[in-house]
This record gives C-alpha cells, sequence and structure tokens, in this order.
C-alpha cells in the first residue's frame, strides 16, 4: 500500500500558515531547540541514515554517494532551515538531484522515514510538523530531476 504524502504535506502546511497568523512569533531558534539542537540532529540524521539503508526502493539513489558528507551537509541543512547558528555548505537541491530521476514515490518514502524516525525519537509533534512544513516546497526541487 503506498500512501500519498504529498497532498498531505501541502494540507499540513496550509494548515500551519494558518495557525502561524493566530499565534505568538516564536524565537528563531525554537525549532531547533525542539529537535533537540546539535546532538539531536546528529541522531535525527543517522537515524534516517540506518531507514534508508534499509530500503531497497531508495537506497540505490545513493548508491555513488559520499556518506560523511551527505550526512554532514543534511544535518547543516536541517540546522539551518531550524533557524540553528548553522549555514548550509551544499548544492541546491535542484543540483544536487539533477539526473537521479527521484519518483514521487521515492520522495514520499524518504519523508515516511523522517517521520518515522521522529517519532521514535519523541520529537514534538508540532516540531514535526513545522520541519515538514519546512521541507515540503523542496519537492519540487527534488522529484524528476
Amino acid at each position: 500500500m503506498t500512501i500519498k504524502l504529498t497532498p498531505l504535506l501541502t494540507g499540513l502546511v496550509l494548515c500551519l500558515s494558518l495557525a502561524a497568523c493566530s499565534q505568538k512569533p516564536q524565537a528563531p531558534d525554537q525549532l531547533y531547540q525542539a529537535l533537540g539542537a546539535q546532538a539531536g540532529l546528529e541522531q535525527l540524521v543517522d537515524g534516517l541514515l540506518q531507514e534508508i539503508e534499509q530500503d531497497k526502493q531508495i537506497v540505490h539513489h545513493f548508491q555513488d554517494t559520499d556518506i560523511p558528507r551527505f550526512r554532514r551537509l543534511l544535518i547543516e541543512q536541517l540546522c539551518e532551515l531550524s533557524g540553528g547558528p548553522c549555514t548550509y555548505t551544499g548544492a541546491t537541491m535542484q543540483e544536487s538531484h539533477t539526473g537521479f530521476q527521484i519518483s514521487q514515490a521515492d520522495f514520499d518514502n524518504l519523508v515516511a522515514h523522517l517521520m518515522k524516525v521522529m517519532q521514535q525519537q519523541k520529537i514534538d509533534i508540532k516540531a514535526q510538523n513545522q520541519l515538514l512544513a519546512l521541507l515540503a516546497p523542496m519537492y519540487q526541487e527534488v522529484v524528476y530531476r
């Protein structure tokens, strides 16, 4: 059974956007802290890498990837996106995914793994949703390049 997460993520982004209008502004690094700061992001990425390694549907996309470099860049990216003190030093999502022909199913599968790891690590649901909302726009930069 394949779950289509893209429409779900679109709805989630819309709901979060509307909810954000009615809430007090949060500290710039509040999401970073809610994700566990640097140690939490490292744990999150390590868990995601373990999930990818076990997934026959998407692992082939990482066959020629320098995994330590990928890990470092993903941590940087999540840190910057979440308001942490990092600067992402990698290529754009479009540049780094060109030629991979990542399908919508591949993208959704990776998102499902990320959600699973966040739940396993007991990351607050609000923080999970905030992170997913920040990542959702990358869909267009990643899929079918």
